[in-house]
């Protein structure tokens, strides 16, 4: 058996970063020609661990701020005005860049276009309500009151 750290993630074997134990012939004849792996000397295993924990901290500070970036605007009725017919129909529709936008206005905290989810373009005046996710865990929804301009 030899010891390695995957530099790639492998179905059935591993993940990037992850310390394996695999056959001499796999890690001779597959892992090691084709760089998906490096034979685990100390130095490697401790760069393997620096980069894990490295990697750790980044995933912690950016969860941190999509979660106060999050109690912010949870609860939070955002107003958008928007040309309307006499039925409450717009002229038009609103989507994500305009929400970005009212959110800017209303709140002054600039969303990026990625993290708005709306299932469909807004097109009447009233309540509506768009999903906003700023981290894998971080996930809220958002009120949108449409009215007439």
């Amino acid at each position: 058996m030899t010891k390695l750290i995957l530099i790639k993630d492998i179905d059935g074997v591993g993940t990037a970063g992850q310390v394996v134990d695999v056959s001499d012939g796999y890690a001779r004849n597959f892992l090691l020609p084709k760089h998906l792996a490096v034979k685990a000397s100390e130095g490697a295993l401790k760069n393997a661990e620096d980069a894990r924990k490295a990697r750790e901290e980044t995933m912690r500070r950016s969860r941190e701020e999509a979660e106060a970036l999050a109690t912010q605007l949870v609860g939070s009725r955002v107003v958008i005005a928007a040309q309307s017919g006499d039925e409450g129909k717009l002229f038009g529709s609103i989507g994500v860049a305009d929400i970005v936008e009212g959110v800017k206005k209303f709140t002054g905290i600039e969303l990026d276009r990625k993290t708005v989810r709306l299932a469909e373009p807004i097109k009447s005046i009233g309540l509506h309500e768009a999903t906003i996710k700023l981290h894998a865990d971080v996930e809220f929804p958002l009120s949108l009151d449409i009215i007439p301009a």
